[in-house]
């Protein structure tokens, strides 16, 4: 008898082996998940990290338009690497990677970088024109500067941040609290053909702004810049603030 104990129960743990992973009751294996350092698809690390700012499809958000084939022909592949790594300083764009205080890592910088190229950027999008440079060449003259944006901007955007125009003000406080002179550059240049701004060539009647006046227009507006950029109010003096009650 205890023999075939034995034996039967030999054969208890074969079959249960043999059954393996198809035991009754054990659950199914899911979907793999990912560490986030190893997120790689050009979706998920967009969606995740830029869409918030630049919108779903590149266009209508607040921040620049990748999807603007012109500015994606305007900035080459390590300009715009080193925005994503670094950030824009003296605006909202943060530093993504890694060893600047972000969460992404070079590869996955290059991935949105190959990502992006592959979704918006196209071919011969300036018609044989040549734009001026993604970066200046030299200091813009502010005085200058004044005179360019009187003609080629006052008509959309107003003559002062009191007198906004039809497309608003971008000489108010709390714009140019959020962008600096190369995002200004930028989109002078390329244009948001999402909200309807033209770019180099539209915005001077019968022709194209030249590399000098937009260098000068976008280092006068960046002097428009308030010392406290974005505060809603003037200071007050210690001694024009009103007393605190005093709870008796």
């Amino acid at each position: 008898m205890r023999t075939a104990d034995t034996l039967a129960g030999w054969g208890a743990l074969v079959l249960l082996a043999l059954a393996g992973c198809k035991l009754p009751g054990k659950p199914k294996a899911g979907p793999e998940v990912l560490r986030p350092e190893e997120v790689l698809g050009f979706e998920m690390l967009y969606g995740a990290n830029c869409a918030g700012c630049h919108g779903a499809h590149g266009q209508n958000g607040g921040a620049m338009n990748l999807a603007n084939p012109e500015y994606q022909a305007l900035i080459d592949d390590a300009s715009m690497r080193d925005v994503i790594a670094k950030g824009e300083k003296r605006t909202l764009m943060p530093a993504f990677a890694q060893e600047n205080g972000g969460q992404l890592t070079d590869r996955q910088i290059d991935a949105l970088v190959a990502g992006i190229r592959a979704s918006w950027r196209k071919e011969n999008v300036f018609g044989g024109e040549t734009p001026p440079p993604y970066k200046a060449t030299h200091a813009g003259d502010v005085a200058k500067g004044k005179v360019v944006y009187a003609i080629a901007c006052a008509r959309c955007h107003g003559v002062s941040a009191q007198e906004p125009g039809n497309a608003g003000s971008i000489q108010d406080g709390s714009f140019l609290a959020l962008i600096n002179g190369q995002m200004l550059r930028t989109t002078v240049i390329a244009g948001r053909p999402d909200i309807g701004e033209p770019d180099w060539r539209g915005h001077i009647p019968g022709r194209a702004m030249t590399d000098d006046e937009v260098t000068d227009v976008s280092a006068w507006l960046m002097a428009q810049r308030p010392q406290n950029p974005g505060q809603p109010y003037p200071n007050v003096n210690a001694a024009e603030k009103p007393a605190t009650p005093v709870n008796h």
